[in-house]
């Protein structure tokens, strides 16, 4: 009994192992071509609509959500779908607000459209608050996955994220921005078929499968989704999730994470025109829509078998999915899955990587150094994370954890971006003014309301905005220039238009 136990894990092991080499080796094939920072960065802009999508889903849909979603339904209901809600609304605002904007032009970031449209601070600036906030954040994404290796493998969360960062470093140090949208249309098609298959091998292991679980989660209310409670209290912006806290927080979310910040950003300047862009952002939200619900239809699944066997619940949650793949699943299909959790992990390494590096040699080094300097600052952003990743898997919840960090500098991003898309009279500094005013705002509501992160996004955005444009009003402004069209010249590093150039467009 022992060895076929034995014999099992080994083979399980076997699909983890060959997973990790496969995808490794396949990214690093990605070297060929790379000639510039259009190649590097863009991935020379070659990629078709339909797997840019899938690579936006890849990195909206990170371990956090894998391993972090199901246990949100297992703890609650299913009231986290209210968030989904504001995600449609927010890519429809990014496909008519910003995506023509970034098509003026060739960009290799989101921050340029700063640059041209306030000045060099503001573009270093907004730059440097992607730089902090995506490394905190991406070091809570990459802990996530050592809950999923110690879980597996017995081993030390920190050898797990050094085994993680190493690989997915390999490939997209080689590979660029093509390998993070191809390794990402694989390793999407991985994780959802995982977890499609631990979904339906959950409802086999549960007498009376779906209906009993559906009958069981019903009657202790996991299937709620909707809480459209509206009252303009402490409390009532305490709750994290309703259907107007969802709407809100969802919608300002993701404008900031899919219309300004670089990881999202750069997918969609990496497309072939406006029009491709478009399509793959929007196509986008159809599969997050089911992901989700995949995920928290997971969550309840666990919740049923765990109460019908009498077990009792790990004392962290978020290790609740990936214990159970690998002690419930047969052999093969709980290396399989695991192997997609890790398939997700990789994707937002990779992604993170490649935007951290972007923003540093295109807004901080204006280009300069080219392809080696690319690489260099590739290496270099993987033992940034490292800590950070190591610091932040003592976390309670990632998941929440992730979304906290990414919620408290999206407000300010947004709202400078809609400042410059939407306005024409603020300058550089009413613009700066408009930033601290939202950074002072949103600290002030982190650490000393109990105001919930779903509104944090809403409130810096306002804060932001409107401050920015009250502060334009005392600014004394320098004549327009002539403004001239600007193309970056194909294959080359970035050449600008004047601070002025785009103004007010």
């Amino acid at each position: 009994m022992l060895e076929d136990a034995f014999v099992m894990r080994v083979l399980d092991l076997a699909v983890i192992l060959a997973y990790l080499a496969g995808i490794t080796w396949f990214g690093a094939r990605f070297r060929r071509g790379q000639r510039s920072l259009r190649d590097y960065f863009l991935g020379g802009r070659s990629a078709p609509w339909w797997a840019i999508g899938l690579s936006i889903v890849s990195a909206e849909t990170s371990t956090l959500t894998i391993i972090g979603t199901p246990a949100l339904a297992f703890a609650g209901d299913l009231g986290f779908l209210q968030l989904v809600f504001g995600y449609l609304l927010a890519r429809i605002v990014i496909a008519v607000l910003f995506l023509p904007h970034y098509f003026r032009g060739e960009m290799f970031t989101a921050y340029e459209l700063m640059r041209r449209r306030f000045g060099e601070r503001i573009c270093r600036l907004t730059a440097t608050i992607f730089l902090v906030t995506r490394a905190l954040a991406e070091g809570v994404r990459v802990a996530a996955v050592a809950i999923v290796i110690s879980a597996v493998l017995g081993v030390s969360q920190t050898a797990a994220i050094v085994l993680i960062s190493a690989l997915t470093l390999f490939y997209t140090f080689e590979g660029g921005m093509t390998a993070v949208i191809w390794t990402d249309v694989v390793q999407m098609g991985l994780y959802v078929f995982g977890a499609a298959m631990s979904f339906w091998l959950i409802l086999r292991d549960i007498p009376g499968g779906w209906s009993h679980v559906a009958s069981v989660a019903s009657a202790a209310g996991k299937l709620t989704i909707f809480d459209f409670r509206f009252s303009p209290t402490v409390e009532f912006f305490a709750r994290k999730y309703t259907f107007w806290a969802g709407l809100a927080g969802g919608c300002f979310l993701t404008a900031a994470s899919h219309g300004t910040d670089q990881l999202m950003v750069q997918r969609l300047l990496s497309a072939r025109n406006e029009r491709q862009s478009r399509a793959a952002l929007l196509a986008s939200w159809a599969v997050i829509f089911v992901q989700f619900t995949l995920f928290l239809l997971i969550g309840v699944s666990l919740y049923v078998f765990y109460g019908d066997h009498g077990l009792a619940a790990p004392a962290k949650l978020d290790g609740i999915y990936p214990q159970f793949l690998w002690n419930n699943l047969p052999v093969g299909a709980a290396g399989l899955t695991v192997a997609a959790i890790l398939a997700a992990a990789m994707a937002n390494l990779s992604a993170a990587l490649n935007s951290l590096s972007s923003t540093t040699v295109i807004d901080l080094f204006r280009g300069a150094g080219g392809l080696k300097l690319a690489r260099l600052t590739t290496a270099a952003w993987a033992c940034v994370l490292l800590p950070i990743a190591i610091r932040a898997s003592h976390s309670q919840s990632v998941l929440e954890a992730g979304l906290t960090i990414a919620a408290i500098p999206s407000g300010m991003l947004l709202g400078v971006f809609l400042l410059g898309v939407l306005t024409r009279k603020p300058g550089e500094r009413a613009a700066m003014a408009g930033v601290a005013a939202g950074l002072c705002a949103i600290l002030y509501v982190r650490f000393w309301t109990p105001i919930a992160f779903t509104w944090y996004v809403p409130i810096g955005t306002v804060v932001t905005f409107s401050a920015g444009l009250a502060a334009s009003h005392f600014e004394r402004r320098p004549p327009p220039e002539e403004e001239v069209p600007v193309r970056q010249p194909v294959g080359g590093p970035p050449r600008l238009p004047s601070r002025r150039a785009t103004a007010g467009e």
